[in-house]
């Protein structure tokens, strides 16, 4: 009998390679592997948080075909000589370009670059204010030249035969992800495949930053996960471990998953091991019944450090006004934005402004704040969710468009079984 281990089969926010569902039905993978080999237009891969797009991606482009794909991850990238940087170390190159002159043939590093490039890298030259390499150089000399990392980047890509995958794209800055569009525009044209990863409400972030990319995107949307597909990941899973499943459990696991396989696999490992199967057992088990408590610890331990926070607001103040629930006792503020939230439907993706007017209507015992109170707590409520060390922020509010963004199932997840 082979044995395996639990968090071998039921992998929450890796790669799951026991349980992975490819999604036949809808076609994912044969689209990116289409799109990919298409060419000639930037691939962008967008879906909700925990939605399964890195592990789609990651399954048609490996990470880990080292000098094959190069990826490149938007959540720990500061700056765009970051960005550059890291292409760089992924194809073993510097920023140092060694220039050797003749006296019967002269290199210039100015103007059009071969393949169609226009990268002028001589203005990216340090310390060097010449046009270019005059024919009145030494012959045979050397001369080491040092470039940008994003020159130096784009010249070495000229012969590059792989991929590159940015995930969480939408977290870079919106001028950077302008600059970085720009830069590998020529590049996508000539053939180089880039897919993008992003959260949907952002998923046209490409073609604001460079409008010229209007036409030249290949879109791959990954939905959220029906419930039939996230049963899939029980019934795979739990045979391995020699455990049997009452009937209507994985409906119940799956109907509080969001749509998020990520959630799913957390789900069907607790399970597992609240039951003592750290690997497969020998004499196998029945599990007739989800144990009470179970949702609400996989919400305390992946959404309320980030709810506190919110509900905190920018700074602990005591002099914020004190409004009265309906269901008793007092909140501030951002107290009251958060539970109405949670008295909506929480696996909303969006909710328009006027959606959760009403439910703080609902919440409050007392008239509701004024409108401008109320943008104004949301505004900084995305700033913090903007700020928090999660590469993509559980809120977003599109101020011009009055929506809010409920980005991470997680959070959302917590709104129900955690924010009591």
């Amino acid at each position: 009998m082979k044995k395996y281990r639990t968090p071998k089969v039921f992998v929450p926010g890796g790669m799951p390679k026991l349980t992975y569902v490819p999604r036949e039905a809808i076609n994912l993978e044969v689209s990116l592997r289409n799109a990919v080999e298409n060419l000639h237009k930037l691939i962008t891969v967008t879906g909700q948080t925990k939605s399964g797009k890195t592990v789609l991606v990651n399954t048609v482009l490996p990470r880990a075909n080292v000098g094959e794909n190069i990826w490149i991850d938007g959540g720990s990238v500061d700056s765009e000589n970051d960005f550059w940087t890291s292409i760089l170390h992924e194809l073993g190159e510097s920023s140092t370009f060694e220039q050797t002159n003749s006296a019967s043939s002269t290199k210039s590093v100015e103007g059009e670059v071969q393949g169609g490039i226009n990268v002028p890298l001589v203005a990216d030259l340090k310390g060097k204010t010449q046009t270019g390499l005059s024919k009145g150089d030494t012959a045979g000399t050397a001369k080491k030249l040092e470039l940008t990392p994003r020159t130096a980047a784009l010249r070495a890509l000229r012969d590059f035969d792989g991929s590159i995958i940015v995930d969480d794209f939408h977290y870079l800055d919106r001028d950077f992800q302008g600059s970085v569009i720009r830069a590998l525009k020529p590049l996508i044209f000539e053939g180089l495949p880039v897919v993008l990863i992003a959260i949907p409400h952002r998923r046209y972030d490409a073609v604001k930053v460079e409008r010229e990319m209007t036409g030249r995107i290949e879109d791959i949307e990954v939905p959220s996960w029906t419930g039939e597909e996230l049963e899939q990941i029980a019934r795979t899973g739990f045979p391995l471990l020699r455990i049997k499943l009452a009937s209507g459990i994985s409906k119940k696991l799956s109907s509080e998953a969001y749509g998020s396989p990520h959630l799913m696999q957390e789900f069907c490992q607790r399970l597992a091991l609240r039951e003592g199967v750290t690997e497969t057992v020998r004499s196998g088990v029945t599990i007739y019944s989800v144990p009470e408590g179970l949702f609400r610890q996989v919400a305390e331990g992946t959404g309320k450090v980030i709810y506190d926070k919110l509900s905190k607001g920018p700074r602990q103040r005591s002099d914020r006004i004190q409004r009265e629930l309906s269901q008793g006792g007092t909140a501030d503020i951002y107290g009251v934005v958060l539970k109405a939230l949670s008295v909506l439907s929480p696996g909303l993706e969006t909710v328009d402004y006027e959606q959760l007017r009403s439910a703080i209507r609902q919440v409050l015992n007392e008239a509701p704040p004024q409108a401008h109170e109320v943008t104004r707590v949301l505004e900084r409520i995305a700033d913090i969710a903007a700020n928090d060390e999660a590469s993509t922020p559980v809120i977003d509010w599109e101020k011009d468009e009055q929506k809010l963004h409920i980005t991470d199932p997680f959070f959302a997840f917590y709104l129900k079984w955690g924010a009591v």
